[in-house]
């Protein structure tokens, strides 16, 4: 028993998946309020962000894996290149698709997440695992596209701790869409 716990830390420690630390809040006013004109992205609020904490913690690779279909394997940051000539991959998105992120100031990390909803050309909607850094399931979460050429190369994530869009822009790859390429002979 003691052995199947140091292979379930070291099946944690191996798979990467970037965000900031934060220690896990939940509640809080839900929809927030109506910001003052310009200084924030309203989103519509049909379902808002939480954090699933009826399921056991899990790291983003598998969790976007089993509730996308994309079969691939390896750390977040390797997914892009990994889906290449197997999956289609594009800058738009689409629910089911799977969001392709980089580690903030590392590109030796990375982060998946699966779209849930298209809410507007420039907001779309994730289900995913690990973002706030302890495995929480987080649902619903809305992604903000803030990238000038609006192709969600650059991208903010609400923050559910603090019920606001986080601080940080992420950049991004694009998606990789859950049908695999057939080769053509």
């Amino acid at each position: 028993m003691a052995r199947l716990g140091v292979l379930a830390a070291a099946a944690v420690a191996l798979t990467a998946c970037a965000s900031s630390p934060a220690p896990i809040a939940r509640g809080g006013a839900y929809p927030p309020p109506r910001p003052a004109p310009g200084t924030a992205y309203p989103f519509n609020p049909g379902a808002a962000p939480r954090i699933d904490d009826t399921r056991p913690p899990l790291q983003c690779v598998p969790f976007a894996r089993e509730n996308s279909g994309v079969e691939i394997y390896g750390d977040a940051n390797t997914w892009w290149t990994q889906a290449a000539g197997r999956y289609p991959r594009s800058s738009s998105p689409a629910p089911g698709s799977v969001f392709v992120m980089r580690g903030y100031r590392d590109d030796t990390r990375g982060h998946v997440a699966v779209v849930t909803e298209v809410v507007s050309p420039r907001i779309i909607r994730v289900n995913q695992a690990n973002w706030l850094n302890r495995g929480e399931i987080t649902l619903s979460v809305p992604v903000l596209d803030v990238s000038p050429n609006n192709d969600w190369s650059e991208v903010r994530v609400w923050y559910i701790p603090n019920n606001q869009w986080g601080a940080r822009t992420y950049l991004a790859r694009g998606f990789i869409h859950p049908f695999a390429l057939l080769a053509m002979n």
